[in-house]
């Protein structure tokens, strides 16, 4: 009794202390931790005082502080110039052409894998479809150039089939195509990793169970396997989705010609010729920054509308 008395004396621990009794606790996993959180305060959140620099008329002699306030100016003149609408066009479309074509093969693929009962025919597939992933960009757009030519393979192929020459490399109605399908080709099988992953966390008396019910191996993948990595599936779609309006810059770059322009034009090379090469810095910060704040609207709206819908979300 007179121990219930002392203990019920003793003051309650705040909220603040008993977080700092579980930092010292679990110390050595914040420690784990810190380099990362480094790593991002200096190289992803210091730089981004930079920022200022698309409301500013940058001038390098007066620095980023120095140089006069515009306030929107270059907004403006981004959503008024001739290349918007090409631009937006173009980013907008291949990033869904990407996303519709390129988001369910590596599913696909790894389903199909994780059917493959011969260990050795298992690993041999796996080695074969993820080797295009440790290529570099320079490479796959050297391959495309000799494979897609005039007298390059493919078209010798067609000529075979009584099919007329392709311009695959300089006609824009081909240029999509050929970038989101050899982007598939290069990524599905790294891609399909995280999915061989969830695949394999799937509790195998389900499997038995379907089995004892008569559910072909068909059904037991769609009843089975699909719903077992739903929630693998959602989180990937919806950090896709948060970077709808971002196509990477350097296989476009590589890609592009004059002849292409039309189609291979998006936000991440008119940041460059405009950025870079004409040194027209606030502009180009202006633009970078307005892709940045959408792909931030759009992953909010997605991850809200998933958690309404499936109850699964990034937070």
């Amino acid at each position: 009794m007179e121990n219930r008395i002392e203990q019920a004396k003793k003051p309650l621990k705040t909220p603040s202390k008993r977080r700092w009794n579980g930092i010292k606790r679990n110390w050595d996993l914040y420690l784990l931790v810190l380099p990362v959180v480094v790593y991002f305060l200096i190289f992803k959140y210091y730089p981004m005082y930079g920022v200022q620099i698309a409301f500013k008329d940058f001038i390098a002699a007066e620095g980023i502080w120095g140089s006069p306030w515009v306030g929107w100016e270059h907004f403006i003149r981004f959503f008024e110039s001739f290349y918007f609408e090409r631009l937006i066009g173009n980013t907008i479309g291949l990033s869904l052409y990407n996303l519709v074509i390129g988001f369910p093969i590596p599913i696909i693929l790894a389903l199909l894998i994780n059917e493959i009962r011969y260990k050795k025919a298992k690993g041999f597939v796996q080695t074969v479809t993820y080797a295009p992933h440790f290529l570099s960009t320079v490479v796959i757009v050297g391959m495309l150039f000799l494979l897609l030519s005039p007298n390059g393979l493919v078209n010798q192929i067609l000529g075979l089939l009584g099919i007329s020459e392709i311009a695959f490399m300089t006609s824009p109605e081909w240029f999509k195509t050929t970038y989101v399908f050899s982007d598939v080709w290069q990524q599905m099988g790294w891609s399909s990793i995280i999915y061989l992953a969830a695949l394999a966390g799937i509790d195998p008396q389900l499997h038995e169970a379907a089995k004892i019910d008569g559910a072909s191996r068909l059904r037991r993948i769609w009843h089975v396997n699909l719903p077992g990595i739903r929630s693998t599936i959602i989180i990937l779609l919806i950090l896709q989705t948060g970077s709808i309006v971002s196509v990477g810059f350097e296989k476009v770059f590589l890609m592009q010609n004059q002849l292409n322009m039309e189609a291979s034009d998006v936000i991440a090379t008119h940041i460059y010729r405009t950025g870079i090469a004409g040194a027209q810095y606030s502009y180009s910060a202006a633009i970078g920054l307005f892709e940045s704040a959408i792909n931030f609207f759009i992953l909010i709206f997605v991850n809200y509308t998933a958690k309404k819908t499936s109850q699964t979300s990034l937070w």
